[in-house]
């Protein structure tokens, strides 16, 4: 059974929303990375997964993910292209401030293992140790994920857990 917060609803991304997910994007400095308004355009046709979470008719979080083989050239994605031939990398998950706590990213992470059980047998990710993001490392922990390896980035500003987890992921 899915649980998900009162007022809220999942769909794919539009490009309406684009705005409302570059600010939620910007507000989550540096637990994701900046990126343009264009980068998230590009998104839309390139990610295999990109969706929002609408709490009371607005914006409140975003997932994006990308399979094998997609034009991205993070430095995280393309160290697990490298190592693995399936899996799906989920690239960045934020939540707006005010909606945090309230099951919007739980439910964005249920919605997209039921994408990706049928498409990979593991899910892939980073999140950062260096600045420490130690809520997002308790969240991806709760959902099985484990540390596969580690790297830095942005010029040895930050360092990450690349993490995965097989699609035996809970419902």
């Amino acid at each position: 059974m899915t649980i998900k917060p009162p007022g809220s609803c999942l769909r794919d991304v539009r490009r309406a929303d684009l705005g409302a997910v570059y600010a939620i994007n910007e507000a989550n400095l540096p637990h994701v990375n900046s990126i343009s308004l264009d980068r998230f355009q590009g998104f839309v046709a390139e990610a295999a997964y990109f969706r929002v979470a609408l709490l009371d008719a607005h914006v409140a979080g975003y997932l994006v993910a990308f399979a094998p083989g997609a034009p991205y050239e993070s430095l995280n994605y393309r160290w697990f292209q490298e190592r693995y031939g399936d899996f799906i990398y989920i690239d960045r998950i934020a939540v707006v401030a005010s909606a945090r706590r309230r099951g919007v990213a739980s439910s964005l992470y249920r919605d997209f293992f039921r994408f990706a059980a049928p498409r990979t047998e593991l899910v892939t990710c980073e999140v950062n140790t260096r600045p420490v993001n130690a809520e997002s490392l308790a969240f991806h922990e709760s959902f099985g994920f484990r540390e596969v390896g580690t790297q830095e980035t942005d010029g040895g500003a930050k360092t990450v857990s690349l993490m995965a987890v097989e699609m035996s992921a809970p419902d």
